[in-house]
């Protein structure tokens, strides 16, 4: 197994995507920063890849970004295992399925959510081959954009929230998949990160301060989910 991780932060005094996935995985796997210009490996050279969340938007993709895209369809044909969690879940609707895919959220969310499985409606469980969320949990989310539901017939939901209806995919048959949610990210750093964002982001102060103010209920699924795709 070699196991990298795309690390598409922008600042990383408010946000570290390695150092939180290193934790769960309990080793640092390979890293590349798209970003900061890194050069991307070959498409093919690891056999699973996970694509972090990001502060930039999917719907106002910059030229890094761009080039993530192309290298995700490439890295997908040569059957590499991909997991997009928030940025990176987006990205892969953007790369497998075209732009109209995402968009702007009418319910964006922040603070922590209760996902719950579409599997365990459908009579799936934890067997499901195809599934690698197969429970409900609750989880740090926060995020403007969305995938849009039934925008492609190979995006098979697997979970959902209240305020989003495509919190989990996979997509067709591929060994590919997204969380919309940030199961990486304890209680203590999602509270760091509100208040950081109500600083940066000072039009939706509002939002991040409700977030701060509500419940906080975490699984901590996070090792569990990243166990289950390193197995894959």
């Amino acid at each position: 197994m070699r196991f990298l991780l795309v690390d598409n932060a922008i600042d990383h005094g408010m946000y570290r995507p390695l150092e939180h996935w290193a934790a769960l995985a309990g080793f640092e796997p390979e890293r590349v920063h798209p970003p900061g210009g890194d050069p991307w490996p070959r498409p093919g050279e690891h056999t699973h890849v996970l694509l972090s969340g990001s502060e930039s938007s999917i719907t106002a993709r910059e030229a890094w970004a761009e080039e993530e895209l192309r290298w995700v369809q490439r890295a997908a044909r040569c059957g590499a295992r991909i997991l997009g969690s928030c940025w990176g879940h987006q990205l892969i609707a953007v790369a497998l399925g075209g732009p109209d895919c995402v968009r702007c959220s009418p319910t964006p969310e922040f603070g922590w959510e209760r996902i719950e499985p579409v599997a365990r409606r459908g009579g799936g469980g934890p067997d499901a081959p195809d599934a690698l969320i197969v429970e409900t949990f609750e989880a740090f989310v926060s995020h403007f954009d969305e995938v849009v539901p039934g925008c492609r017939p190979e995006l098979r939901v697997l979970a959902t929230s209240p305020g989003c209806p495509v919190q989990a995919l996979r997509w067709g048959d591929l060994p590919v998949w997204g969380i919309q949610a940030h199961p990486e990210i304890d209680p203590p750093t999602g509270r760091s990160f509100l208040e950081v964002a109500m600083e940066r982001w000072p039009d939706h102060a509002a939002r991040f301060r409700a977030a701060l103010e509500g419940p906080v209920r975490d699984s901590h699924c996070g090792r569990t989910l990243l166990a289950r795709f390193l197995a894959t």
